[in-house]
């Protein structure tokens, strides 16, 4: 056998032995090196079809994949949970103070009359003045005093919430809130303007609360548990309204009016430093986060929460010329139309239709918003089920918030034509019920079409819908001039009232269900160096990737001259997808690949 001959034959006989042993001792490496592994996943989208034969064997570990469920939700709170619970319990507390003066104003601006009896045949009584002498029009100066700093703060506070932490502008808010509330009775025995400016102050620091919150789930929340996450954060504010107006009541009743502000104050400080101490601006700076859900997050939102760039230029001309973000607006103004109509004027649409004080019964007045409170976080587990499993977002978006719309205007119009108190109740209560599902639509749709700007344009919508707050109660007392006069005209002016409220709901399902969008614009796109890019995790200092393919794979030759701690880079992103399919593969006992 000729000498060179002799040689390639070794070569070839000893050649494979040498690979093999290589193979193994790349695959054993990678098995002990458990975390740098981890780093070269990516996003879970693009591994989701990779992955799906291994996910149908349920015998197979789950560190060999980015699941479609987070394995942490097996423990007891993953983190994400506990910030939603956290800041729901904010929202109450929010809104809470918000009821404090509506419910103490009472008792400081009307007469009392003491009884009192002398001997058997003597029966004396006295009228006691008010302690505050305020006109019904201060009175209502001072009610809507907190809206105009309100507006203001909506869009500058969205901005900040995406230049600044966004879940430390969250308690801050809350939390200077909760200490000016504290000053409120002692400016109202100075004059009822400090109670004025008071009012202002919180309305500027509080309408930054939930364009803040949206800053917080752009961070915190995976794609299909957005609907989930944020309704358990925003029912809060209707589990507020709920509790913040009886339990106010109840203070004023038995430790009088002071009471309420105080501990509703002192409530609020104490949450702001927990909240502080437990909530993250995201889960690449959570000391406690486990490193299953950390990925888990950032895969499914394809962001490294730990390179945040806060000097993007934000598309305002974008934004103002995107017919989703205006789908946005609308449904907002629809929604806080109906929110502030009740709120401010059913206690008189029921005294001047129907005799009854609504006031009187706590119950009653809190049903609708007990109802909202209920519906909102289950509204939130269905969207995101559907999600998962049938739907688009944006089918789902336009379902919940078409349907939740559609269906409140139609009970609206049952309000409007009711002739009896059981009636309009049982409509009232449903409509806001359904009105509640439409949260799971609209209330989140910012997350869905710009994660990245999703505070701001909850400023812009929010603003939007204070207007709608603002503009409700004049042309509700422009249309009820005459109500005073007889029944008969109170009753049908306040038909005309609900009348309106139900076309513009009724205009909200149409221009939503035509410009409205579930999908990321092409404008909130992140830059580059904030895209979940694990080739530059694995190689941060090469823009080249020129490392050889897998042999196995391509039956190319194998370059083992890279150093057994640096991981390989490869040529481009399908080829590192195809590689990690094959090593989940191989971990799991696979032969071939």
């Amino acid at each position: 056998m000729p000498f060179g001959s002799f040689e390639n034959l070794k070569d070839r006989v000893i050649q494979a032995p040498k690979d093999a042993a290589n193979m193994t001792k790349i695959q054993i490496h990678r098995l002990v090196h458990k975390q740098q592994d981890e780093k070269s996943l990516v996003k879970y989208d693009e591994l989701d079809e990779a992955y799906s034969e291994e996910e149908e064997k349920p015998e197979k570990s789950a560190s060999s994949y980015i699941p479609s469920r987070c394995p942490c939700l097996k423990c007891d709170m993953s983190k994400r949970y506990q910030i939603a619970l956290l800041s729901s319990v904010g929202f109450v507390l929010s809104f809470g103070i918000r009821c404090n003066l509506g419910v103490a104003i009472l008792s400081m601006t009307k007469n009392e009359t003491i009884q009192f009896t002398g001997d058997r045949s003597q029966y004396n009584s006295t009228v006691q003045e008010p302690e505050f002498s305020w006109t019904p029009e201060t009175v209502g100066i001072v009610d809507s005093s907190f809206f105009w700093g309100y507006i203001i703060t909506q869009i500058p506070g969205g901005y900040l919430a995406s230049r600044l932490p966004a879940n430390r502008l969250f308690g801050l808010a809350i939390g200077i809130s909760s200490f000016l509330n504290l000053f409120l009775p002692g400016a109202a025995t100075v004059h009822y303007g400090m109670v004025i400016t008071v009012r202002i102050l919180q309305g500027l620091v509080e309408g930054v609360t939930y364009p803040a919150c949206h800053g917080i789930w752009r961070h915190w929340a995976p794609p299909l548990e957005r609907s989930k996450l944020a309704t358990i954060s925003f029912c809060g504010s209707y589990a507020g309204a709920v509790l913040g107006m009886p339990l106010s009541g109840v203070l004023t009743q038995y430790l009088g009016w002071q009471s309420g502000f105080y501990v509703f104050g002192v409530l609020g400080l104490l949450w702001s430093i927990i909240w502080w101490f437990f909530s993250f601006e995201r889960p690449a700076t959570h000391p406690s986060i486990t490193e299953a859900e950390k990925i888990y997050i950032e895969t499914s939102i394809g962001e490294n929460t730990s390179i945040i760039n806060k000097n993007v230029k934000t598309p305002w001309l974008k934004f103002f010329t995107s017919m989703p973000v205006y789908a946005i607006m609308v449904a907002n103004f629809c929604r806080s139309w109906t929110f502030y109509l009740l709120i401010i004027s059913q206690p008189t649409y029921f005294l001047k239709v129907f005799q009854f004080e609504v006031s009187k019964s706590g119950t009653l007045s809190a049903l609708p918003h007990l109802v909202m409170a209920i519906i909102v976080p289950i509204g939130g587990q269905i969207a995101d089920m559907l999600r998962r499993q049938i739907l688009t977002t944006t089918v789902v978006r336009k379902i919940f918030n078409c349907g939740g719309f559609g269906m409140e205007a139609v009970f609206l119009l049952g309000v409007a034509f009711a002739r009896d108190t059981t009636t309009s109740v049982v409509c009232l209560t449903l409509a806001v019920g359904f009105s509640g599902f439409a949260i799971s639509g609209f209330n989140v749709n910012h997350l869905d079409i710009a994660p990245r700007y999703a505070s701001i344009l909850m400023g812009l919508s929010n603003s939007v819908g204070t207007l709608s707050g603002m503009l409700c109660p004049i042309v509700v007392q422009s249309i009820t001039k005459g109500q005073e006069r007889d029944f008969e005209t109170a009753t049908r002016e306040w038909q005309y009232v609900f009348l309106i409220a139900s076309m513009i709901h009724f205009t909200g399902v149409v221009f939503y269900a035509i410009f409205a969008s579930g999908e990321k614009q092409p404008w909130a796109d992140p830059p580059a160096e904030e895209t979940w890019r694990p080739e530059q995790i694995l190689h941060p200092d090469s823009n080249n990737f020129t490392y050889k393919k897998y042999g196995a794979m391509q039956n190319e030759s194998i370059d083992y001259n890279t150093s057994p701690n640096q991981s390989p880079v490869y040529e481009t992103r399908e080829e590192l997808v195809q590689k990690e399919s094959k090593d989940s593969y191989m971990k799991d006992g696979g032969g071939d690949f």
